[in-house]
């Protein structure tokens, strides 16, 4: 699996600015809430789903954003979904819970794992993601973070994804 440091160094090879600031570790988007005040950007909320056909997802969408998740297969082409299991997470992307993330990317050399980014994000100036952990915030634009994920071999699915109704 890579490392936060193989993580930077694609960065630095494909021209993507980013920015890092240092924290205490959070599991949720609830316990964040102090670091949207002092970080700059669209916070996020990540999520690692499994769908009904067996394929696994990570969703990312802002960090206020209440989604639907009855209503999300059908924004992102899939089957139902619900919540992936950790080991699975650990397995194909390498990381823990609370620390997903769309640049676990890079640790998907098997394609096994499909991104799906919310519009609000692709297009945002800054979005904040873990750089593969959850003691860190990660800043880069939203541009950057689908070039980043296309260089990785991935094609994100970019949708606005549905509200809770």
């Amino acid at each position: 699996m890579a490392s936060e440091a193989d993580l930077l160094a694609a960065f630095d090879r494909a021209g993507i600015a980013w920015t890092c600031d240092e924290h205490e570790p959070v599991f949720t988007v609830e316990a964040s809430a102090r670091l949207h005040a002092e970080i700059p950007g669209m916070h996020t909320k990540n999520l690692f789903l499994k769908d009904g056909s067996g394929q696994f997802w990570v969703v990312s969408a802002p960090h206020d954003a209440a989604i639907n998740l009855k209503a999300l297969p059908a924004a992102i082409g899939s089957k139902k979904v619900s919540f992936g299991k950790a080991e699975d997470m650990e397995r194909l992307i390498g990381i823990s819970p609370g620390s997903v993330t769309p640049l676990a990317a890079i640790n998907d050399t098997a394609g096994l794992v499909r991104f799906v980014i919310d519009q609000r994000l692709a297009e945002a100036a800054r979005v904040n993601v873990h750089p593969l952990r959850n003691t860190a915030t990660l800043g880069l634009a939203g541009p950057a973070l689908l070039q980043f994920l296309a260089d990785s071999g991935h094609q994100a699915v970019v949708c606005l994804l549905p509200g809770a109704p």
